[in-house]
């Protein structure tokens, strides 16, 4: 064995399964449950928020997910395959035509709001029909 095929297999030991990870986007809503050790204590922390940013590949592969704390931003950028994460769960999908959301740092109010992926769907949808039926109806 190649030194390369070591490091790849050590790297592979620390991945987690495509079971446990859920299938998101940038723009959706997720809860990320954090293991939090305090002493001897172990809790889970849920951190909800909006998916910003996703970067990297493998074992380095990071999300950072944004939240409103009392009227300020707080981010954090979680290691997708640490264990510390406990889970992810999808809560909404949203709409985005980004990549990365940084956009959403300098929003207020209703402006800071993704459009729901659910309700662009049957809006393209409605246009459609809309369209349909006015070529019938000529």
């Amino acid at each position: 064995m190649n030194p390369q095929q070591i490091v790849e297999d050590i790297v592979a030991k620390q991945l987690k399964p495509n079971t446990e990870l859920p299938d998101f986007t940038i723009g959706d809503t997720i809860n990320v449950n954090v293991r939090i050790i305090e002493g001897d204590k172990e809790r889970t922390q849920v951190f909800q928020g909006v998916l910003i940013a996703s970067k990297g590949r493998g074992v380095n592969k990071t999300i950072t997910v944004r939240r409103i704390v009392a009227n300020e931003g707080v981010e954090r950028v979680f290691p997708l395959h640490s264990p510390r994460i406990a889970a992810i769960e999808v809560v909404r999908r949203s709409d985005a035509r980004r990549a990365k959301l940084y956009f959403l740092r300098d929003r207020v109010g209703r402006s800071r709001r993704l459009r729901d992926q659910r309700r662009g769907l049957k809006h393209v949808a409605g246009k459609a029909i809309k369209a349909s039926t006015a070529e019938n109806a000529t």
